[in-house]
């Protein structure tokens, strides 16, 4: 409940330009959001592993490289 109450007070804009932040618009969550796509980075992963970001394509040569 407290998240939907945050995302409503995002919503409505802060009362000063300096007080506002990004926020995940799929999942609400205010750290580690990508301010181009307004995603956090879990959400980002999730989306790009799928192919939803078409710029986005996990590089064939390093799948099993683990230096």
């Amino acid at each position: 409940m407290a998240k939907k109450a945050w995302m409503e007070r995002v919503k409505r804009g802060p009362k000063f330009k300096v007080r506002g932040y990004y926020r995940c618009q799929r999942c609400g969550r205010s750290r580690g959001t990508l301010r181009k796509f307004k995603l956090c980075r879990i959400c980002f992963r999730e989306l790009a592993l799928r192919g939803r970001f078409p710029a986005c394509v996990k590089p064939a040569g390093r799948s099993g490289d683990t230096r």
